[in-house]
């Protein structure tokens, strides 16, 4: 940001405390201009240092804070652009206001910073002489020392500040041959002090106490730490002469258990070797390296050891950037000292010295090295190799499973090289994976892996072969490395693969054959199984084989070719082994950089990947010919890797001719596939012709269809054709769109017509195809206009696509066909089809963009215009003008989808339209809000959001008067989800114009919808605080930003409700309750937060302890109750009592115990419950009953159903009929029943009618009973009683 542009930021201040920072700087630019000064930055300077003496009192006190602040901060803006000079001549008048407020407990932040930053500019400008000067002077080290005091203030924001203008200051030192600043070892003195007491203060508090928070809680040391880190942080780094005393205290730190403080001390480590990475600063690694080495703890201590380990891996990685060659000398050394680390007992010192290790093989091995290694360097690496292969003895056993990731990083860097180094490591992790007791065999097959990808497959079966043709005794079956190979084979020698695996893949076919055609036996299924694991090698191979023109021969080519034929099985390996050969050579040659740049990147160099493509594309014509008749008989959910790997033999005939014999096999290569273009072409026109003689119903073609048939050769011939488009000659393109005028009026058969509107897109990928295009532009227009009646609905978005890139490839002078195709793209905009809707925005876009370019448009060439109508200017506003058209159309979804496209390019183009063209637009599509229509309404308030979203506020806002009633309108509809369209909308106007201006248009009917949406407003916005508040005590609040949930921008305007910042509306008074959350949406709602379970004694949690974790859940934790002994209750009878009362009300209820309550329930305590309760038990429901001849008789009804088991079907549906009129009596009822439970009774006896009624004594104990209970009547028959429950 420029000067001016910070003063004009200034100028328009956007907060209350800016203000009066703006009214100083206009306040000095009227002195400037008075004085007839220039406002630059030195006149500006002049005039704020005059104006910083009023401020101040006599006695060096701040007379006005706030005229001191705004000065201070203008001050601190200016001084950067001011010529050191200046500077250094103002040093002891600016530094005697200054230091006051450094120096004063009551100075505000805001004024420190200020003053922060003005001494930081003041210091930067000092030259080596004020350097020299003593600090009781007033002088640059007397600032320095103030500077460093406030490096360790309480304040962050101060406190970050000093330490970033330290930084500032070490790293631009006056012109002295020394490496340091001449302050560098002051500050470095008073940071080390800092932190030494500091160390001190926490170890003495923590053997006063043994609390757990203040353990943990140091901000002091972490101060201290930070300082040390804003010092190293300089270009010069830490002072040579203190790096000793540093480093030991900062390996003492890292013995802490409070892993923020290991974490600062590593990070002071990494900061001082990042500085010392260049070449001036890198003469104080030797010592740096040499102090760690001292410091070197005891072998078992599992606390020092580790982060000992992980500085040294740091250590040596800058040594390797700044020398590598004399680092990797010193790797065997090293990978010694360091692996004797790897017998320790501890799991954590094992850990860190072999993640140790892993960085010695990564960053100490040059690439050089590997190479063209020389003999010394061809030594280091024996060294290295042999004490990796002694980390597989027995002292390591137990740091095995580190030892194997040691390995295979070792493979990664030793690369080819590791033959013959390495095979003896292969050879014994070979032995301890075939062993059936060994645990490891996951992390073995890791290394092996690794050792595939560098030394090749050849190398490794050398050592550990397969032994499954001639097996030999003793020697086992290694099967198992079969699928090891398939993931990690590339850059071999393709020659192994026909020499081991295709006599291994004929041998094991050749035992399916001889089964028969018996049924399979499990033998037979795995001979089967390698057969498709040895072909599953191929693509492998064929990935920058080395050998790909010996190889790759005749006979080979003839062998693939038969596979492709007779084993459909074994067609997608072929086919993606036959198209990474294409790739793989075609990535080498794209690549910018230089052939020998980067050796890990494969061993086959540009030169070789030209001729291995010239190689190639001799056998490219046979080859195709066998792809296309495959492609035949394949079944179409099977062809997509077929197509693939046509497209890519095709594509050979990219590649440009660098040589004589290149040219030469280039040109045949083009007429063969011109041959094969003519040859598909034949049979494709008898293929139709047959068709359309004997033409097959949509609907019987569609029934007939299944998985297992093939479908019409013309499809299938539409298909090669497509894919052959983009590599033929300029001549054929005439006989390709000839072809394509013939199928696209072809309405019986949608399929083929989707797939030849595929063509025009496809040939839009191709220089020579964007070249016909513009040439056939008005031959291809005329087409698509013709074929628009006859296009079928799974043609649509292919059609539109097709219509985009004539669009894209349109004259000026033809704009004509922009009006002429405009309805058919606003009508697709309603479509069903995701696909089809975004390929109809997109061509909008593209219209909007092409008539935004200029031209002319002659409308007499639009179809159904007049022949004398004028010729127009292509515009944005034509354009809005043409699209507008459709918002007086015949049918409401016309209407509907004229609002969605001026929705979409609005929202596009609103940039670049004038304002009285968007008011205009805006004003004739609110009155739509009114309309009776829903699909239209629906569409108005999709561009009501837009504009509400997206529009100027100087636009919208004036129309807020005939939006804000058009939208309340609708806000008691509930169909297609009108209302929470209408609420959120709402909200939106309100986020951004605010509710007064809002509720100021808002009619009578729509004002509690807008208090409704301020009132959850402000309820959130408390609830949130409150939540702030609560953890605020236990550490920070992370924000976790939203991802995109959208494709674009426009449908995140239209679609997006931000649920997840202030939207959520709750329903109003009158609304009916709210539906209950699903599963579903309970665990997404609950997902979104954190839950922090409790301490005992309410002890806060340390979220930076090492058990932190085990107290924080993404659900609610339950809060159990510690048991109490309560005493227990009874009721008159002495019967025990349970209820859900509390235990604070249970004075109050043992006093009431004596009131009979008239609607007591059995059991319940009282007098009456406890009558009940012996009617209950002896008459109740559950009673036992006695039927016909004495039978004991138990009910095992429901107590809604009361039905016995001896009910007749009679008896039953008469009392469910009584039941019915019970129902309707209590509804009619029901205002008259409050409180209790009013029960009305169906009453039958004997084998007469029944009768009904009201029960108005509620204190009968025959009648009051909450059991659905029997009673006998008179001739022994059992009554039945129901009761109807209210």
């Amino acid at each position: 940001m420029t000067f001016e542009e910070k003063l004009d930021k200034i100028r328009s201040p956007k907060l209350q405390n800016q203000k009066e920072t703006a009214i100083v700087l206009s306040a000095v630019e009227a002195t400037l201009k008075e004085q007839h000064h220039s406002q630059t930055p030195t006149g500006y300077f002049v005039a704020l240092l005059a104006l910083l003496t009023q401020a101040h009192l006599p006695n060096n006190g701040v007379a006005n804070d706030h005229l001191a602040s705004s000065v201070v901060y203008l001050l601190d803006l200016v001084i950067g652009h001011v010529p050191a000079a200046i500077l250094r001549t103002k040093f002891s008048q600016i530094l005697t206001y200054i230091a006051p407020v450094l120096t004063s407990e009551d100075a505000t932040a805001p004024l420190l910073r200020s003053s922060i930053g003005c001494l930081e500019s003041l210091l930067v400008a000092q030259d080596g002489a004020a350097w020299t000067l003593s600090q009781a002077q007033i002088s640059p080290r007397r600032a320095m020392a103030g500077l460093l005091s406030l490096a360790s203030d309480q304040r962050p924001k101060v406190r970050k500040r000093a330490q970033d203008a330290i930084t500032q200051i070490l790293k631009h030192p006056p012109p002295t041959p020394s490496l340091d600043h001449p302050v560098a070892d002051m500050c470095a003195e008073t940071a080390m002090r800092t932190l030494t007491d500091a160390l001190a203060g926490a170890s003495v508090s923590k053997r006063k106490s043994k609390d757990y928070m203040q353990e943990h809680n140091q901000p002091g040391l972490i101060h201290a730490l930070q300082l040390v880190k804003a010092i190293s942080l300089a270009s010069g780094g830490w002072p040579s002469r203190k790096i000793e005393q540093l480093c030991e205290v900062l390996m003492g730190v890292s013995r802490s258990n409070n892993k923020y403080l290991t974490m600062a001390a590593f990070e002071v480590f990494e900061v001082m070797f990042q500085g010392m990475a260049d070449q001036f600063s890198a003469l104080k690694l030797p010592r740096l390296m040499e102090a760690l080495s001292e410091l070197k703890p005891s072998q078992n201590d599992s606390q020092l050891l580790p982060p000992w380990i992980a500085v040294i891996s740091r250590a040596y990685d800058v040594s390797a950037q700044i020398d590598p060659q004399g680092t990797f000398h010193k790797l065997p050394e090293l990978f010694d000292q360091v692996s004797e680390f790897l017998s320790s007992a501890s799991h954590e010192i094992r850990v860190s010295a072999s993640e140790c290790l892993i960085s010695f093989l990564i960053n100490c091995v040059p690439d050089s090295v590997i190479a063209e290694p020389s003999i010394t360097e061809g030594r280091t690496l024996e060294k290295v190799v042999c004490a990796a292969q002694d980390l597989l003895s027995i002292k390591f056993q137990a740091a095995w499973m580190e030892v194997f990731n040691v390995q295979a990083v070792l493979f990664e860097a030793l690369r080819w090289r590791a033959i013959p180094l390495a095979q003896s490591i292969v050879a014994t992790i070979g032995e301890l994976r075939a062993s059936e007791s060994f645990n490891g065999k996951k992390e073995a097959d890791v290394v092996l892996g690794k050792a595939i990808q560098s030394m090749g497959p050849e190398a490794v079966l050398g050592m550990l072969p397969l032994n499954l043709i001639r097996s030999q005794k003793g020697q086992p079956g290694r099967a198992w490395l079969l699928p090891l190979l398939r993931d990690n084979v590339m850059n071999t020698n393709l020659a192994h693969f026909r020499s081991e695996f295709v006599p291994l893949s004929e041998a094991m076919y050749q035992r399916v054959i001889d089964h028969g055609e018996a049924e399979k036996t499990m033998e037979v299924k795995i001979f089967e199984t390698i057969v498709h694991q040895t072909w599953a090698l191929f693509p492998g191979y064929a990935n920058l084989p080395l050998d790909l023109v010996p190889a790759f021969d005749q006979e080979f080519a003839e062998l693939l070719s038969n596979l492709l034929y007779s084993q459909p099985e074994l067609r997608p390996d072929i086919c993606r082994g036959l198209q990474t050969l294409v790739e793989s050579n075609q990535e080498i040659l794209a690549v910018d950089a230089d052939e020998h740049e980067n050796p890990k990147r494969s061993r086959v160099t540009k030169t070789s990947a030209q001729s291995n493509l010239d190689h190639l594309a001799v056998f490219a014509g046979n080859l195709l010919a066998v792809l296309f008749n495959v492609y035949t008989q394949t079944l179409p959910q099977f062809r997509g890797y077929i197509l693939q790997c046509i497209n890519a033999y095709l594509s050979i005939t990219k590649e440009r001719a660098s040589t004589i014999r290149s040219f030469i096999i280039f040109r045949s290569y083009k007429q063969e596939l011109l041959d094969t273009f003519m040859r598909v072409i034949e049979m494709f026109d008898t293929s139709l012709a047959e068709t359309s003689i004997q033409p097959q119903p949509m609907k019987q073609q569609s029934k007939d269809t299944s998985s297992n048939q093939m479908p019409p050769t013309t499809h299938t011939l539409m298909d090669l054709i497509i894919t052959l488009s983009i590599y033929l000659p300029l001549a054929t393109f005439a006989q390709l769109f000839t072809l394509n005028s013939r199928i696209l009026p072809l309405a019986n058969d949608p399929q083929l017509q989707k797939k030849a509107y595929k063509l025009l897109p496809r040939l839009a990928t191709s220089d020579n195809g964007a070249l016909a295009l513009g040439s056939r532009s008005k031959d291809l227009q005329s087409l698509l206009l013709t074929s628009a009646a006859t296009a079928s609905a799974p043609a649509r978005r292919d059609r539109l696509l097709s219509l985009a890139t004539i669009v894209y490839h349109l004259p000026k002078s033809d704009l004509h066909f922009i009006p002429a195709t405009l309805s058919e793209a606003v009508i697709a905009t309603k479509e069903s089809n995701e696909k089809a809707r975004s390929a109809a925005f997109d061509l909008l876009v593209l219209m909007g963009r092409k008539m935004g370019e200029g031209g002319t448009i002659e409308q007499s060439k639009i179809p159904h215009m007049d022949a004398e109508a004028p010729t127009v200017e292509a515009s944005l506003e034509e354009f809005f003008t043409m699209v507008s058209a459709g918002l007086v159309g015949e049918t409401p979804h016309m209407i509907s989808a004229s609002i969605t496209a001026l929705t979409r390019i609005l929202y596009e183009f609103h940039k670049q339209l004038p304002q009285n063209v968007i008011e205009d637009l805006v004003s004739t599509l609110t009155l739509f809000l009114t309309s009776n229509n829903r699909e239209v309404v629906r569409s108005c308030l999709g561009f009501t959001k837009v504009i509400v979203v997206s529009l100027p506020t100087e636009v919208v806002q004036p129309k807020l008067q005939a939006l804000v009633p058009g939208v309340l309108g609708w806000s008691k509809e509930h169909k297609s989800r009108f209302r929470a369209k209408v609420k959120h909308i709402v909200e939106r106007m309100i986020r951004r114009f605010g509710i007064r201006e809002v509720e100021q248009w808002c009619p009578e009917d729509g004002k509690k919808l807008v208090q409704n949406i301020r009132k959850t407003k402000e309820r959130k916005k408390r609830k949130k605080s409150e939540a702030a508040e609560e953890t605020s005590e236990v550490g920070e609040v992370r924000k976790i930003s939203r991802k995109g949930r959208f494709e674009s921008e426009y449908e995140e305007a239209i679609y997006d409700s931000d649920d997840d910042e202030d939207s959520d509306i709750d329903c109003s008074d009158d609304d009916p309750a709210p539906k209950a959350k699903t599963k579903n949406q309970k665990a997404a709602t609950t997902g979104r937060g954190t839950y922090i379970t409790e301490l005992p004694d309410d002890e806060p949690l340390d979220l930076l302890s090492a058990n932190a974790l085990s107290h924080i859940s993404s659900s609610q934790p339950i809060q159990f109750k510690a048991r109490t002994k309560t005493k227990a209750k009874v009721d008159l009878d002495g019967k025990l009592v349970f209820g859900n009362g509390n235990e604070k009300g249970q004075a109050k209820n043992n006093a009431d115990q004596m009131a009979v309550d008239p609607r007591a329930g059995p059991g319940d305590g009282t007098l009456k419950g406890g009558i009940n309760a012996y009617v209950e038990a002896i008459r109740g429901r559950d009673a036992v009953q006695r039927g016909r001849g004495g039978r004991l008789k138990f009910s095992n009804k429901r107590q809604r159903g009361g039905d016995e088991m001896d009910v007749d079907d009679e008896e039953a549906t008469e009392t469910r009929k009584q039941r019915t009129v019970s129902e309707a009596l209590v509804k009619a009822r029901g205002s008259e029943m409050n409180g209790g439970s009013r029960r009305i009774m169906t009453n039958r006896g004997g084998r007469g009618g029944a009768s009904n009624g009201l029960v108005k004594n509620r204190f009968n104990p025959k009648t009051q009973r909450k059991g659905l209970g029997v009673q006998k009547v008179k001739g022994g028959r059992v009554g039945k009683t129901t009761a109807v429950r209210r």
